[in-house]
């Protein structure tokens, strides 16, 4: 098969000043190819991208783009007509689309009439596969779904610029992958975007057959979507061939044969190969049983419904497995937080939300954007008051790192910033190391020491805040989305010394890898108030939570299609109704006796001590699910007695 190539960069050399970024590049870009650029922070991966649009012109060196090829990227700042709101900004974009789907269409009507018109007939085709190409063909229902997938569809008649940043992204970012340009160029598409976001996106990369080239630390999205890595190191290109797990791979097998500078990367290469082959693996194994399960039940159900439920009850099932801890915890606790609520501007971001944080608890804090995850941790430090509950805090230092970096003073070196009383040693966590030494291992080189804060780009100046956070001693790390604008090598690093880290770390993040890597609990953010805690594996989770879904769907379009019969009317309470309705009332208030005793052990310190928090709190969460079960119950035989009794009286009066 002969791949049409479309972009091609011949010895490209490309200089500023002094500085050196690309030094004799040769690049190719065939037709379907999707290529994901790596490599350290200020490598030259943006200045490669913009080269390729014609943006920047190369030093020395030739390129060669295919004249019949529309390229587009995706700007980090995009810029919108001031006047127009973002439905109008998408459907502006989309403007030479729906003319050529407008010609087609008035075309279709004349080869009605003039069905043997050659001209028409070519015009015609040619338009169809143009329409094919770009697939355009109902652009209105498309326009609607990335709307709502973008969570856009709330500010569709809101301008534009009146947007933050990240959302006016996603505008740019939806009208890109409509447009469906023939090379479509993403610099860091996942920033902004959240989870769901993310799955979307790949969706439709996938399913529309872009050629791509993006830049990305988002190892997940890398794996999916990358059928080619390409990575700049020492002023050259390195390509590997597949996805992040293929790169690894072929990564190490270089590494070994190059000098032994590179033992560090090895060393990180290796740790990180030995991951995913325990967890990732082992997990994709568990999840292709789960999904062939899936799909033989879709084909039974059209025979029998009732197994769709069966399937969503064992996924919840599986889900809710995780939602313990076994045996009783020893471990300090930091935070006690008893039935937290917090409103803004009439909306509930969290509603009666209750956890104990332990001293080794490593908590990812996950869900849509939006939905309340950096107000838990604000919360959390005290920079906010809670519209009701109790957040109890022991006697313990927190490391709060976020995205303003507000530990960090422009105006002094890195050596001042770390040894703001002179010399050149730091302290880490109690241990003395020489200042270039630490900052070495954050990949600093010796002659950064004297360069000043200010002059950093945005993802040195967060390796910075990072190192320096890490430096600190401290019993809790709180961090708000710590992988933004790193490379892949530094959130290497960054995993290795979390994993490692003696305390508690409560971190929100929407990277995927990263939450899968270093979390060992979730609180997971429902986008109503409520707040699921889970001990199991994200990726693993959002799979189960996707599938439910799918089955909700299948469930629902069954029950479209499947004739309903005819109810039986119901004159009477049956005997075991008759029998319930007598007997819950006791039950009822036997299991608030029992609920009651409970929650005054757990106020009780040599009561909870003795009988154990985990075994309690079990306990606790078992007889307040059958309490509301039972009460639930007790209530619909109420009404549909008093409903029996009611047309009864209607029936005899008539």
């Amino acid at each position: 098969m002969v791949i049409l190539a479309l972009v091609d960069l011949f010895n490209i050399h490309k200089q500023y000043d002094i500085k050196i970024l690309l030094e004799d590049v040769s690049f190719h870009l065939g037709e379907g190819e999707r290529i994901a650029i790596v490599g350290q922070n200020g490598c030259g991966k943006s200045t490669l991208m913009k080269i390729i649009t014609g943006d920047e012109e190369p030093s020395e060196g030739k390129r060669i783009v295919n004249q019949s090829i529309t390229i587009e990227m995706l700007s980090q700042q995009p810029r919108f007509d001031a006047s127009l709101n973002v439905r109008d900004a998408i459907e502006n974009e989309l403007r030479e689309l729906k003319a050529i789907k407008e010609r087609y269409d008035t075309l279709s009507l004349q080869l009605a009439l003039e069905y043997d018109n050659k001209a028409l007939l070519d015009e015609h085709a040619r338009l169809s596969n143009y329409l094919d190409h770009h697939n355009a063909w109902s652009l209105d229902d498309k326009i609607e779904r990335v709307l709502q997938e973008f969570k856009l569809k709330t500010y569709e008649n809101r301008l534009v610029v009146t947007l933050s940043g990240g959302e006016q992204r996603r505008v740019a970012l939806a009208s890109l992958i409509l447009k469906k340009p023939d090379v479509l160029l993403l610099d860091e598409p996942t920033n902004h975007l959240d989870v769901y976001m993310v799955e979307f996106l790949e969706e439709i990369l996938l399913k529309e057959k872009f050629t791509l080239l993006f830049i990305s630390h988002d190892r997940y999205f890398i794996d999916t979507i990358a059928t080619r890595v390409i990575e700049v190191e020492n002023r050259g290109l390195v390509s590997y061939n597949g996805g992040y797990n293929r790169y690894l791979v072929q990564k190490e097998e270089r590494m070994k044969s190059l000098a032994k500078e590179h033992d560090n990367l090895l060393r990180f290469l290796k740790q990180e190969e030995a991951w995913l082959a325990q967890g990732v693996k082992a997990r994709e194994k568990r999840n292709q049983g789960r999904k062939k399960r899936v799909y033989e039940l879709r084909d039974q159900a059209k025979i029998n419904p009732t197994l769709i439920h069966k399937m969503k009850v064992e996924l919840e099932r599986e889900k809710k497995h995780f939602n313990r801890e076994e045996g009783v915890s020893k471990k300090k606790m930091l935070f006690d937080i008893e039935n937290l609520s917090y409103s803004i501007a009439h909306k509930e971001l969290i509603r009666d939300f209750s956890t104990r944080v332990l001293q080794k608890d490593k908590i990812a804090v996950v869900g849509p954007n939006g939905s309340g995850k950096s107000t838990l941790l604000r919360l959390m430090l005290g920079k906010i008051k809670p519209t009701s509950g109790v957040i109890a805090q022991g006697d313990f230092k927190i490391g709060y790192f976020d995205q303003h970096r507000d530990m960090l003073d422009d105006e002094k070196s890195l050596i001042e910033t770390f040894c703001p009383n002179g010399g050149d040693i730091v302290n880490v966590n109690g241990k003395n190391m020489h200042v270039f030494g630490y900052l070495k291992s954050f990949l600093f080189p010796q002659e950064y020491l004297n360069k000043k804060v200010g002059l950093l780009s945005g993802g040195e100046k967060n390796r910075v805040a990072l190192a320096l956070l890490l430096s600190y001693e401290v019993d809790c790390l709180i961090l708000d989305e710590p992988t933004n604008d790193l490379d892949i090598q530094t959130i290497n690093i960054l995993e290795e010394k979390l994993i490692n880290y003696w305390g508690a770390i409560i971190f929100v993040s929407h990277d995927r890898y990263f939450i899968d890597k270093i979390a060992s609990k979730l609180f997971i953010f429902k986008n109503n108030g409520v707040i699921e805690e889970s001990y199991q594996n994200y990726s693993e989770y959002l799979l189960i939570e996707k599938e439910i879904k799918e089955l909700e769907a299948f469930e629902s379009a069954i029950i479209q299609e499947t004739p309903k019969p005819k109810p039986k009317i119901k004159t009477k309470l049956s005997y075991k109704e008759q029998q319930a309705l007598a007997t819950l009332p006791d039950e009822i208030e036997a299991l608030e006796v029992q609920i009651q005793t409970i929650n005054q052990c757990l106020t009780n310190p040599q009561c909870y001590q003795e009988k154990g928090l985990s075994t309690l709190s079990e306990e606790l969460i078992k007889l307040e699910k059958l309490y509301e079960t039972k009460s639930d119950a007790y209530l619909e035989l109420l009404e549909l007695a008093e409903g029996l009794e009611n047309g009864s009286r209607c029936h005899l009066s008539s």
